[in-house]
């Protein structure tokens, strides 16, 4: 059964860092856009960053610009989210995901089509 499975969330203080992992199996993820987006309670999935599968293109929300970094380790069949200064604004359960559309990726959660089961990042002192 195909499966994303994410790791790496926790508890991490203000201004700290996290790297989360999005493992693939069943499918390549460098055949396809995957996102990571996170939710917060009471609020909407959002988009958080992407990485498109043509040419490694990446894109983030602006309030993670300079903060995050998405990467791919194809040996891996693994996504990463490194993020660092990390705000309390930043805790949500954050959420890989697997988009079926050709072209550039995208951060809205539309095209995405298969999701993992969320880490939980909690930052707080």
């Amino acid at each position: 059964q195909l499966q994303l499975v994410e790791s790496g969330g926790g508890l991490v203080q203000p201004g700290g860092s996290l790297r989360l992992s999005c493992a693939a199996s069943k499918f390549t993820l460098d055949y396809y856009n995957i996102g990571w987006f996170r939710q917060a309670p009471g609020k909407e999935r959002e988009g958080v960053s992407c990485i498109s599968k043509s040419d490694g293109s990446t894109y983030y929300t602006d309030s993670v610009k300079g903060r995050f970094t998405i990467s791919r380790d194809n040996a891996k069949n693994t996504v990463y989210l490194q993020m660092n200064s990390l705000k309390s604004e930043d805790t949500a359960v954050y959420y890989c995901a697997r988009s079926l559309h050709v072209g550039q990726c995208v951060l809205s959660t539309g095209p995405y089509s298969n999701w993992g089961q969320g880490t939980q990042v909690t930052v707080s002192s």
